[in-house]
């Protein structure tokens, strides 16, 4: 079963994709989740200047998915545009961007496009770093702002990542109004943890953002959403982990899919997806077209 997807002029292998923030540090390890049998990977995110992050722990695993609290930690762009050289390989490479303003998405943008990187996400919806991510991507005229800005400086796709506890077709809109070639659906939902021993929060920086199962039915009711208004591709994200959420996410919209926490429990995760969704579209006579957000029509 051919399962060849095209997102944004892309040309994927299958609809499946690395989230940011999972194995998209190195070089090395971006090209094992190749391997691994993903259609295109996307990095961390990369900023102006490097940022050690916030204060251990960082991430830890609850009963309902994972916690984590980086704080968007990067070697900044001038570091990193020689790890995404050496990363150029079967499948696209996309890199997460964030900054301050349009000024900072830009120039990390037009820093990183020498590496040849096949599309750009924007992270506007990180929720716990002050000042960048969902504290830009809250406000329409931002998001739309920062991404005709990006769209502008650069000859290759640009997707932005949306926020969740927001008008998330509000911002979509703007996104799109930007000139955005897809949004994705959804990044972590705001969340906290407490060891009732010491009785303090569990994370370093008290909060962070909640991944894995438990967000699932919300990622998958934004993509609808999203998919009854946006003429552009939706990527969605959020607590997918088998060839049936995967499924799910097709009918309700998603063009691809980016999986981020199930990477931590089986890294052959993609190449399970992938022949799952095989396995469905070969025994029922159709293809992923067919399917596509049929349950939007």
């Amino acid at each position: 079963m051919d399962l060849t997807t095209n997102v944004t002029g892309l040309q994927l292998r299958n609809p499946t994709i690395l989230a940011a923030g999972i194995l998209g540090s190195t070089a090395s390890s971006l090209k094992r989740v190749m391997r691994s049998g993903a259609g295109a990977v996307v990095t961390k995110s990369i900023g102006v200047v490097s940022r050690e992050g916030h204060p251990g722990p960082v991430m830890i695993k609850t009963e309902c998915g994972f916690l984590n609290a980086i704080g968007l930690a990067n070697p900044s762009y001038h570091e990193f545009k020689s790890e995404l050289e050496e990363a150029k390989g079967e499948v696209p490479v996309v890199a997460s961007i964030f900054g301050r303003n349009a000024e900072e998405f830009e120039e990390v943008a037009l820093g990183l496009i020498e590496a040849g990187l096949d599309a750009f996400e924007l992270n506007l919806s990180c929720p716990h770093a002050e000042g960048y991510g969902a504290s830009l991507g809250e406000d329409p005229n931002a998001v739309e702002n920062i991404t005709r800005a990006v769209k502008k400086a650069v000859n290759v796709p640009v997707w932005v990542k949306l926020p969740p506890l927001t008008n998330i077709v509000k911002i979509g809109l703007a996104a799109q109004r930007g000139g955005a070639d897809a949004v994705v659906a959804i990044n972590t939902l705001p969340a906290m943890a407490i060891d009732i021993e010491s009785r303090f929060p569990v994370l370093g920086n008290i909060s962070g953002g909640l991944s894995g199962a438990a967000i699932k039915p919300v990622a998958l009711k934004c993509v609808y959403d999203l998919y009854a208004v946006l003429d552009i591709d939706i990527i969605g994200v959020g607590g997918i982990s088998s060839w049936r959420d995967a499924l799910e996410f097709i009918m309700a919209g998603a063009s691809a899919l980016e999986i981020g926490s199930a990477v931590y429990e089986d890294r052959g995760v993609f190449r399970h997806i992938s022949d799952g969704i095989a396995r469905y579209l070969q025994e029922r006579g159709c293809d992923l077209e067919d399917i596509h957000g049929v349950t939007v029509r």
